[in-house]
């Protein structure tokens, strides 16, 4: 079953819909707004939530329709988004009725990718982080009571105890520096820039752990997807896991929307391709087609002169290209499908121009 136009437009539109909603939230708060501008903004609000009461629906129709549950969290979002703003309307009086429409807040994270990376991030750097919050904490604690000793007797009603002290050594350690609690004494400004240096290291060491797990789990995904990819193509089956990895390594996934241009006549062949999924034409005196499996472009890659063919996508394609430098790579990892390549370029040269 697939999907109304409509319900594509909608789901397609969730951030803008949100932030239409969150909007008129933050302006039905403002005291001095007239009661015909106040009921405008309410009925549009009653827009945005009928807007996700067709949403649900249609979400738990392609849920039956496909019998599938792997959409438990984009049913959730949707159901808060629905009964949340109800609730409010059918128990809630007053001016904080229209505030719980906030819930819409998470209509923008539904099915997000990113936050799902995120997670994943979190987990595996989980114990890295845990420990750089604890080094905070004890840092935070340190300042205070430092601040609190070297400042209590000088200004008593901003570090006069621990926790007076503890806003100080935060904005401090942030280097947010509000500015209303200042260390007068010289041994208390010492103190504020070793916080602040401390605050600049302690950050950088987060930001350096979501740094390196962002780019270990993207990489990750590339590896996966790639060997999924490379593992498509015939030419690459008979491989073992070993030859498999440096492939990977040495391809460069593409996709080619139907009626791009691959490759130019006259252009340098500095790579070649291998078709993963739709069908490219070669344009020859006699147009050729090809489709999965294949490859082209290794003519001009082996022997290092121009195209002489100009390819171009039938339909949406997928393509692994592979570069001069590594078909050497390649030839020496794996001699066997450097001898099919070769061979192929052989026959297809004295068969027909060059591409």
């Amino acid at each position: 079953m697939s999907a109304l136009p409509f319900s594509k437009i909608l789901t397609s539109l969730n951030a803008v819909l949100a932030a239409i909603g969150l909007l008129t939230v933050a302006a039905l708060t403002t005291p001095d707004i007239t009661g015909q501008t106040r009921l405008a903004l309410q009925i549009l609000l009653i827009c945005v939530w009928a807007a996700y009461v067709f949403q649900l629906i249609e979400t738990l129709v392609m849920q039956r329709a496909r019998d599938v549950h792997g959409t438990g969290v984009e049913i959730a979002v949707d159901v808060l988004a629905v009964l949340i703003p109800l609730m409010a309307f059918l128990f809630i009086r007053g001016r904080d009725q229209s505030l719980y429409c906030a819930i819409w807040l998470l209509k923008p994270l539904r099915g997000s990718t990113f936050f799902r990376l995120l997670g994943r991030v979190l987990t595996k750097e989980a114990r890295n982080l845990i420990g750089v919050t604890s080094i905070f904490g004890i840092v935070l604690f340190v300042a205070a009571l430092a601040a609190y000793i070297i400042e209590r007797d000088v200004q008593p009603d901003k570090f006069g105890s621990i926790p007076l002290a503890m806003w100080w050594a935060v904005t401090t350690l942030s280097t947010t520096g509000y500015g209303d609690e200042i260390p007068q004494s010289f041994a208390g400004r010492v103190l504020a820039g070793l916080v602040m240096m401390s605050g600049i290291g302690i950050f950088a060491l987060w930001a350096g752990i979501l740094a390196t797990g962002f780019y270990e789990e993207v990489r990750r995904q590339d590896f996966v997807r790639n060997w999924q990819l490379v593992a498509a193509v015939p030419l690459f089956q008979k491989l073992g896991s070993a030859a498999l990895i440096e492939i990977v390594r040495a391809l460069r996934p593409r996709v080619v929307p139907a009626g791009g241009i691959i490759c130019r006549k006259g252009e340098a062949g500095d790579q070649m391709y291998f078709i993963v999924e739709g069908r490219v034409s070669v344009a020859t005196p006699n147009p050729v087609e090809l489709g999965s499996g294949s490859f082209f472009g290794e003519i001009a890659l082996i022997s290092g002169e121009p195209r002489s063919a100009t390819v171009s996508a039938v339909t949406e394609v997928s393509l692994l290209s592979l570069y001069s430098s590594d078909f050497q790579m390649l030839s020496s990892s794996s001699p066997e499908i450097a001898d099919i390549i070769r061979k192929t370029a052989l026959e297809r040269r004295g068969a027909a121009p060059k591409s």
